[in-house]
């Protein structure tokens, strides 16, 4: 089989062969249709994780179908769609995971970094990462809602916020363009942050009911005008942007964090204490969540805007990717 692996740490992403590996015990292999590229993807590119070993494939955005199953391995059949995401399965000693919160595993088994991820034609994995893809999407559809997708859609299901709440996304990109979908068809009032006016239609054709051009307004005064927003989901990686955006939310608001960039946020104790507002982090999630994400964008509509590249230009894809060129989200097709 042809994979694209990164031959060491800093090194070049190189299509290669090698044989078709077999499923051990609890494991699946997959015959992988497409895999998304994700920003993370760097940690393996440039060794920002401990112990990765090499060469590595990257990728945790899998789409694909079983192709084998390993002994011991129930409730999945060959030739079922299955999705692998950044939570490639669990370890069920550490105190998280005994607390049945496996999201936040300690030993996560992370595809790309712990384990040879999608960037391949054939991968094998544990069965306990596996999500079931509805017939409605694609397997190119299906990939970025494995990352970029469940992430969005969990933290805002988790936010506290309610059906005709004023729930903001702070950015435009591979995260925000799917975070307004998603806050649109959950019934929330949808607010749009991002730079110049040019993207206003965009936005509203995603479902955002306003837009707020931070080139020409203060994002927390516009806010405010609004009511205070319930949360806010920030999802550029950019942590001096998401700093004014606080003084945005109203009593009880939430600024929910999901993109990961350089620096700081600011907050000072008074915009906290005083309107018991808070700010919280919100990881991926499981094999189940990402089922629930991708059923409602099935069931509603949501799709991710995506770019395709052959598995033989994998390089090309990464550098795209990296860029912060694409629009949105670049996904590898193995056929």
């Amino acid at each position: 089989m042809r994979v694209a692996q990164v031959t060491a740490a800093h090194g070049p992403i190189e299509v290669v062969e090698r044989p078709i590996p077999d499923p051990g015990p609890g494991k699946v292999r997959v015959k992988v249709e497409a895999c998304g590229l994700c920003h993370s993807d760097v940690i393996t590119k440039e060794s920002l994780f401990p112990g990765i070993v090499y060469p590595r494939i990257p990728g945790h955005e899998v789409a694909g179908v079983v192709d084998a199953l390993g002994e011991g391995v129930e409730n999945w059949k060959v030739g079922q769609r299955v999705g692998i995401g950044w939570i490639g399965g669990h370890c069920t000693v550490c105190q998280p995971c005994r607390r049945g919160k496996f999201a936040v595993c300690e030993r996560a088994q992370i595809p790309g970094i712990v384990y040879d991820g999608g960037y391949q034609e054939y991968m094998v994995t544990s069965a306990q990462g596996l999500a079931s893809i509805p017939d409605a999407l694609s397997f190119e559809e299906a990939a970025p809602l494995l990352c970029a997708g469940i992430t969005t859609f969990n933290a805002l299901r988790h936010s506290g916020a309610m059906p005709g709440d004023v729930v903001a996304i702070q950015g435009l990109g591979g995260l925000g363009h799917l975070g307004i979908q998603y806050a649109n068809k959950m019934g929330f009032e949808t607010v749009a942050i991002g730079r110049g006016e040019d993207k206003k239609d965009f936005v509203q054709k995603l479902g955002a009911h306003h837009y707020i051009d931070t080139n020409a307004q203060n994002p927390a005064e516009a806010l405010q005008k609004l009511g205070g927003a319930t949360t806010i989901l920030a999802t550029a990686p950019d942590s001096k942007s998401m700093s004014p955006l606080v003084a945005g939310l109203g009593v009880d608001g939430t600024l929910v964090v999901v993109g990961v960039g350089p620096g700081n946020i600011e907050v000072s104790p008074m915009q906290i204490v005083g309107a018991r507002r808070s700010v919280n982090g919100w990881p991926s999630g499981t094999a189940t969540d990402s089922e629930d994400a991708m059923r409602l964008a099935a069931l509603s509509g949501i799709r991710p805007m995506i770019e395709t590249f052959p598995l033989a230009e994998a390089a090309a894809a990464y550098e795209r990717m990296v860029s912060g060129n694409a629009r949105f989200r670049v996904v590898l097709k193995m056929n």
